[in-house]
């Protein structure tokens, strides 16, 4: 009697099946671009920790995912180091634009900052928020962080901490100018595009409504700069005083009466 048992044949592995092989066809595209950050902020001095954040550490990135970094600063350097960020930016890793002060960003104790830099033949967002050496740990007990490059800070003065703070402070509450808020709704755009090719409806909504608020916040701040009332309220009566004015309520009514869940034909025209 013949044997049926059936021996399984060794599985024939690819050569380029090796493991190291797999780890490197499942790195996160976005790896270049932190070696790339943090190629352009470690030289300083000033900067005493870069921590990547966000899913990137956590594991769960993908290729749509934003390059988070928290960036720990010298207290006494910090004002010096912000004023210089974009330019360092835009030098050292291509950013098109001067940095988004970002109005959304959990309060850490430091400014938030989003770039957007050409990467893999698309524009990549780039956060990266700055704190106050001396408020990283409280940082890292909040969020989920990698590090990247970690030094010992000289134990920061009373003055250094003050001022680190008021600067803070001053730049929080600054109103926003109108290169920041058109630099804000560009960086909304791109944010738009990312949350409708992820199917994240409900995020989209939310943000197409802030892509609206910096809209009428452009409007605002080029025509009316002066204006006494608060947010939308006498808009269309401070505008609508010269034909510019008029064109962009044009354009504003047209985006406010869109439907609320945008495509991505509607981020592509306006508002």
């Amino acid at each position: 009697m013949l044997s049926t048992t059936l021996t399984p044949a060794a599985p024939k592995v690819a050569p380029e099946l090796t493991l190291a092989a797999l780890a490197e066809a499942n790195r996160p595209a976005q790896m270049p671009l932190v070696t790339r950050i943090a190629e352009a902020l470690s030289p300083s001095s000033a900067v005493t920790h870069l921590l990547v954040r966000g899913s990137l550490a956590s594991g769960t990135a993908d290729r749509l995912s934003d390059v988070d970094f928290a960036v720990g600063i010298d207290d006494g350097a910090l004002p010096a180091f912000v004023t210089a960020l974009d330019d360092l930016m835009t030098v050292t890793t291509g950013a098109l634009l001067p940095g988004w002060p970002d109005s959304i960003v959990t309060d850490l104790g430091g400014l938030g900052f989003v770039y957007l830099i050409p990467h893999d033949g698309k524009l990549q967002q780039v956060d990266l928020y700055l704190a106050p050496a001396s408020a990283i740990e409280a940082l890292r007990r909040e969020v989920t962080c990698a590090a990247v490059l970690e030094r010992v800070p000289a134990p920061p003065t009373g003055e250094d901490r003050r001022r680190a703070a008021a600067f803070v402070a001053e730049r929080t509450a600054r109103p926003r100018t109108c290169t920041e808020l058109l630099i804000e709704h560009l960086v909304l755009a791109v944010l738009l595009h990312k949350r409708i090719r992820r199917g994240q409806q409900f995020i989209a909504y939310a943000e197409w409504h802030l892509l609206h608020t910096a809209t009428k916040d452009l409007i605002k701040a080029a025509l009316a700069p002066a204006s006494r009332y608060w947010g939308w309220y006498q808009l269309r009566e401070e505008i609508a005083l010269t034909p510019i004015g008029r064109a962009c309520l044009a354009d504003l009514d047209e985006a406010l009466t869109s439907p609320a869940d945008p495509t991505a034909g509607d981020v592509e025209r306006g508002p």
